[in-house]
């Protein structure tokens, strides 16, 4: 078996906890919105409503839905897909279209700055510290995650939000960028996430080693190459294992 040389991860329900992140974060955004623009527009003296009243959160997910079908590259591309969704919805409100941009925008500063409250597992800052004194490490992921404004970018070498290349996981090219400015070989690296689909097939496809973060153990044997994990916690001992 060939040394490894790096080691990539997936962020979301890998190095964290997402489920409580993203549900805080879907409708803080949306309600601060409604408010800032009911206020925004007693002021201005324009009565049209709540805008959550006539476009519930659902309209907005549903609005998400109809432009990834009609664009299907930006279908991993959350934080376009959502603006746009937005901008759409505040015309049908009533709003010019420049004041719809402003509000959309403004809007997703605030997703953007409710994303980052993420809560690593208190093991990962020390395995990152320790790994990146012998791995070359690197961050794949899907989400729309502004990973350069936590403390923890500062262990990866490189860093790939898949969706803004328009080729979100399991497609091959986010990992061959990251391998590619890693410099190194997919038989020398391994890649460590939660999906199955996302994460593991793919990784396996290219060659790469995988470790697959699942709580519960899978009914069958796992294909050559993939070793499952119930926790990230217990990636170190694994690598003492492989080496």
């Amino acid at each position: 078996m060939m040394s490894l040389e790096a080691i990539t991860f997936d962020l979301d329900d890998t190095l964290w906890d997402n489920r409580g992140v993203m549900a805080r974060t879907e409708t803080g955004h949306y309600a601060w919105l409604d408010e800032a623009l009911t206020d925004w527009l007693s002021r201005r003296g324009e009565s049209r409503g709540r805008f959550a009243e006539r476009y519930p959160l659902a309209a907005y997910q549903a609005a998400r839905g109809r432009l990834a079908e009609r664009f299907p590259p930006r279908r991993g591309d959350f934080s376009w897909l959502r603006e746009r969704a937005l901008v759409e919805l505040l015309e049908a409100f009533g709003l010019p279209r420049s004041a719809a941009w402003l509000w959309a925008s403004a809007a997703m500063g605030r997703f953007h700055a409710l994303r980052l409250d993420v809560a690593p597992h208190p093991e990962v800052e020390p395995l990152l510290e320790e790994l990146g004194d012998r791995y070359r490490l690197g961050a794949i992921t899907n989400g729309n995650l502004a990973l350069h404004r936590l403390a923890l970018c500062r262990h990866f070498r490189v860093a790939i939000a898949a969706g803004e290349i328009q080729a979100p996981k399991p497609d091959a090219r986010p990992f061959l960028a990251a391998l590619a400015r890693l410099e190194t070989a997919p038989s020398r690296a391994l890649h460590v996430g939660d999906s199955w689909r996302e994460d593991v097939l793919p990784a396996l496809r290219l060659g790469m080693r995988a470790v697959w973060i699942a709580p519960d153990p899978p009914p069958g044997a796992l294909p050559a190459g993939v070793h499952r994990l119930a926790h990230v916690r217990e990636l170190p001992a694994l690598l003492t294992d492989l080496t």
